[in-house]
């Protein structure tokens, strides 16, 4: 009697214990289950972001000091000075003003202005404190580093119009051009506006960064005017050791300007700083050997020119060719740019002083024309997105690279006009552009004796 009892509980007992076990795998299951349907949370990667930081760093460096001695060597000694303080007051005065609303009105969501511009959300820099992420860094640091791009990309401009423009008017123009032109070209690309959304393939900027300052630069130079002297006296760079130097900088710079964009320390960023690096030498080497021919000398301005020719030119195709498409790139690039500065720039009879457009707006252009045809895998590149032909890819960067021409030299002559309306014009008075900008508009000298 007793033993009947017990084997019916026995059953009952295991009957329960599988019944719950089932129900806890079961549990787990569907646990499992949501994880993996649930989006991944950021969390900080320690790796990514010392990566990220150390090209912040550099690019800083690609700044302050390199492109101010860089266009320091270009100008005369008498101007030196001032072209010094004109790139380093634009890249503080830009970088507060990225912060004060520039970040924001980049990144932000737009809501209904998304297409075209960002929102208000993010302004003095709202929201972005020390525990906020950006995918595997923290935002402050993505702050950072898009502040470096902001801060250089307007003072490339300042070579256009070096050695004759108030020191004033560039303070307001560029205050001006950073509204107008570079916060919406940065969302429009970068923040999620509808050239983001057209899957245009550049990678680091060669539209927001190369182009629109290619452009911009020859409308400063048409509506400032030339140099006294541009055409019959001697305008030489006086000192090649300095730009060389702010070349090397650049150089330098501009590895982690193109590899930080892809925001981690992994394998795909060594092949863009590495794509960066051999595109410059081809650069290099290409302009030295046309000069070369052409002129029966290699220069060492050449030389530099052809390496910073060269990494314009792969800026916007980095992320999507391989090595050999990066040489090619540079070998070819530096022709065009040579063929701008020694015959485009005569036919136009702009004084663009130091070849912005030539080098920047010229070899941007290239770029990203030939991105598409350097991405094909034949040739060792990445690949188009899924359903692209090189065809469709090549059709929306031309749309992109001519609707980067057109704004932004409407954008420009905007803000120029408005610029000679509120400082009483752009250009210093006659004596003092003969005396030199060092003396008349900044009271010092770079060097103690001038010419």
């Amino acid at each position: 009697m007793t033993t009947r009892l017990k084997r019916p509980g026995a059953a009952l007992a295991a009957a329960l214990c599988w019944a719950g076990c089932t129900a806890v795998r079961a549990q787990e299951e569907v646990a499992a289950a949501a994880a993996a349907a649930a989006p991944a949370v950021p969390r900080l990667d320690t790796g990514d972001t010392a990566f990220v930081a150390l090209c912040s760093l550099v690019v800083l460096l690609m700044t302050l000091p390199g492109l101010a001695l860089f266009y320091g060597g270009l100008a005369r000694s008498k101007n030196v000075l001032s072209v010094l303080m004109q790139v380093f007051s634009v890249a503080s005065l830009v970088s507060l003003l990225f912060a004060l609303y520039g970040y924001s009105l980049t990144f932000a969501d737009g809501g209904a202005w998304q297409a075209v511009i960002g929102g208000t959300d993010k302004l003095g820099l709202r929201g972005v404190g020390q525990d906020a992420l950006q995918g595997t860094i923290p935002e402050l640091l993505y702050f950072l580093f898009m502040l470096m791009f902001a801060a250089i990309t307007p003072a490339i401009i300042v070579g256009a119009f070096a050695e004759r423009m108030r020191f004033s008017a560039v303070m307001v123009f560029m205050a001006l051009w950073f509204t107008l032109n570079y916060v919406p070209m940065a969302h429009m690309a970068w923040g999620g506006g509808w050239v983001f959304q057209l899957g245009v393939q550049d990678f680091a900027g060669g539209n927001v960064v190369h182009v629109n300052v290619g452009i911009a630069s020859l409308v400063a130079a048409w509506l400032v005017g030339r140099r006294k002297g541009f055409g019959t006296a001697q305008l030489a760079p006086h000192n090649m050791t300095m730009t060389m130097t702010g070349g090397s900088l650049l150089w330098v710079g501009w590895l982690g300007f193109c590899g930080g964009c892809v925001l981690a320390a992994n394998g795909f960023a060594m092949l863009v700083i590495v794509n960066c690096m051999l595109a410059s030498c081809a650069g290099a080497m290409s302009w030295m050997a046309v000069e070369w021919w052409h002129r029966g000398k290699p220069s060492m301005l050449g030389v530099v020119s052809g390496a910073i020719a060269g990494l314009v030119a792969i800026t916007p195709a980095c992320g999507f060719v391989g090595p050999m498409g990066a040489i090619l790139l540079g070998l070819l690039v530096s022709p065009v740019c040579v063929w701008a500065v020694e015959q485009l720039k005569p036919a136009l009879g702009l004084d663009d002083s130091f070849d912005v457009f030539g080098v920047h707006g010229v070899g941007g252009i290239v770029g990203g024309l030939l991105t598409p045809v350097f991405a094909l895998p034949a040739l060792g590149g990445l690949g188009f997105a899924e359903g692209r032909s090189i065809g469709s890819q090549a059709l929306v960067q031309l749309g992109v690279v001519l609707f980067s021409v057109a704004y932004s030299a409407a954008s420009s002559w905007i803000a120029l006009k408005l610029t000679a309306r509120l400082c009483g014009g752009l250009r210093v008075d006659d004596d003092q552009e003969i005396e030199g900008l060092d003396l008349s508009s900044h009271g010092e000298v770079g060097y103690r004796y001038t010419n």
